[in-house]
């Protein structure tokens, strides 16, 4: 009996793990710079932390969410996303009671939701995503999108778009609500079922349908500028200022809603220009969430974050043509020749790698030459040639790959040697 991967999922294999390892880094050391603190939280949590926080109107809570119950019957749901948890950990852990605010927190790991594969979007996914908790500065707003932009630009991607919008505070969202309702209404038989049922559960959502975007009310549809009070329009005024004046470059959409019941106030995404990159061209969103803390039983602390997706955004490194600098090759191979060779090489071999030097032997039985063509394809710097005559000299042949040259060198001075060419 043969075993396959479910569909919507992927093996991340030696070769291309070091990739994801890669952007990943990047992405911790960004946070460091900007004072954010990894959050791990359950890959499962209770359902109704979902619908309640992600929002019963969209499609993650209605239609794509791994739901099932445990042995008690309780119904459990693998995380389709990340910033519930992060802010039912906030609230439960009290993290708003720390002296140091706003809480500044991201993760990194799997999410999981039941939606149709395709190029680079998978039920198993990846993201990196940041919250900050507790602040209403827009400040913070324009630090999060910069800090988005960072990583990626750290990547060495160029052809980024970042487009940004804002939803309003609740009252003008009230009124926004109220517009699209009566616009769409009259001829809301003409849409989706889903946009029929989102009219009066959250009209917003009728502008993020992909099966009705081309529909003539949609191009018609009052837009939320038009709707902001005075508030909501100084906030968004001064994010803008904070992004022009950090120098990141923006352009504002009026349509952009995001998916997410959640969202007030500032939203954006981040999008790929890159030539071949695919028709799903978003490489991250986020926003403000403002009421959510309270939403899941926490006091009243604003918030906002994103999250981006590791799967495309190697995509988009690939799309750009960009190769990583990834660690390439071993320092040392060790070909051992002869029962004793080899026994003493296993023992040399545990000293090398405890000293930090990346080290690798044979296993498997080969001759001379296999050892040979095994440190090659692990592209060794050096290859230590160690026989019996050589032991019994206390002494091993070293070969540079790179230029060729072969040294002797005592046995017990191969550890400094490799050391000081680490250094090097």
């Amino acid at each position: 009996m043969s075993f396959n991967i479910p569909r919507g999922t992927q093996d991340i294999l030696p070769g291309e793990s070091e990739r994801w390892q890669y952007v990943e880094q990047i992405a911790r050391d960004t946070c460091a710079a900007f004072q954010y603190k990894e959050i791990r939280t359950p890959i499962f949590e209770h359902t109704e932390l979902f619908a309640r926080g992600v929002g019963e109107s969209t499609d993650i809570v209605q239609k794509e969410m791994y739901t099932f119950e445990d042995k008690k019957g309780r119904s459990i749901t693998l995380r389709p996303e990340g910033t519930a948890s992060t802010v039912r950990s906030y609230v439960e852990n009290k993290l708003f009671a720390q002296p140091a605010q706003p809480t500044k927190l991201y993760y990194i790991g799997p999410m999981f939701r039941y939606e149709r594969p395709q190029t680079g979007r998978y039920r198993q996914f990846y993201q990196f995503g940041i919250e900050a908790i507790g602040s209403k500065d827009p400040a913070i707003d324009a630090e999060v999108i910069s800090l988005a932009m960072s990583v990626y630009e750290k990547a060495g991607l160029s052809n980024l778009k970042l487009v940004i919008n804002s939803l309003g505070d609740k009252e003008s969202r009230a009124d926004y609500r109220e517009a699209l309702v009566k616009h769409f209404e009259p001829r809301i038989d003409e849409f989706c079922h889903d946009c029929q049922t989102r009219l009066h559960q959250n009209p917003l959502r009728i502008l993020d349908c992909k099966k009705d975007r081309d529909h003539e009310l949609m191009a018609t549809a009052p837009s939320i500028q038009d709707y902001l009070n005075d508030e909501s329009r100084t906030y968004f005024e001064k994010v803008k200022q904070y992004l022009t004046d950090i120098g990141v470059e923006y352009v504002v959409d009026p349509n952009l809603v995001r998916g997410l019941d959640y969202y007030n106030h500032t939203a954006f995404e981040i999008m790929s220009n890159a030539e071949g990159f695919g028709a799903i061209t978003t490489l991250a969103g986020g926003g403000r969430y403002d009421g959510l803390v309270e939403g899941i039983g926490g006091p009243e602390s604003p918030g906002i974050g994103f999250a981006m997706s590791i799967e495309r955004f190697l995509s988009a490194i690939d799309a750009e043509g960009i190769d990583l600098p990834l660690q390439d090759g071993i320092d040392l191979y060790i070909a051992a020749l002869g029962d004793d060779a080899k026994d003493y090489a296993v023992s040399l071999l545990n000293r090398l790698r405890k000293e930090g030097i990346s080290s690798e032997m044979d296993y498997t039985g080969k001759k001379l030459k296999g050892q040979f063509k095994a440190a090659d394809r692990l592209k060794a710097k050096f290859i230590a040639v160690l026989g019996e005559d050589e032991l019994a000299q206390h002494i091993v042949n070293v070969k540079d790959t790179t230029t060729g040259e072969q040294i002797e060198v005592k046995l017990d001075e191969l550890i400094q040697m490799m050391k000081a060419h680490k250094k090097a």
